[in-house]
């Protein structure tokens, strides 16, 4: 049976919970729609996180990124949505999300957004 997109993020345990590390994924075939025009816009996203209790499985971020292809948003919606989803799953000490959107009528976009646990003293 072949992959589907999904929008689940499956998490599985941290094996060092209690270590401060820095994990950094780069997606460079990114896509979904503009929800003004319908045509495809490309974009790199980069999530870097510091996981806390949990670590984001990596074939279910690749399907979850996935699943915005045929879906119409704007640069800076989608990554705000990418970062949310991120938390709300991995609930990580630290978590970023950049967009890189390449150039569409002449500008490049990119589009950064950060989290920090309330909990965790930085």
């Amino acid at each position: 049976m072949p992959t589907k997109p999904s929008k689940e993020l499956v998490v599985v345990p941290n094996p060092h919970p209690d270590t401060v590390y820095d994990v950094e994924m780069n997606c460079p075939e990114f896509t979904t729609l503009c929800p003004m025009t319908g045509q495809p816009d490309f974009a790199t996203i980069s999530i870097h996180y510091q996981p806390k209790n949990h670590i984001v499985e990596l074939k279910s971020l690749k399907l979850y990124l996935w699943s915005f292809r045929d879906e119409g948003h704007f640069h800076e919606d989608v990554t705000n949505i990418i970062l949310n989803d991120f938390v709300n799953a991995a609930k990580p000490r630290y978590a970023k999300v950049t967009g890189d959107f390449w150039v569409r009528g002449g500008i490049a976009t990119k589009v950064t957004v950060e989290y920090r646990d309330p909990e965790t003293k930085a």
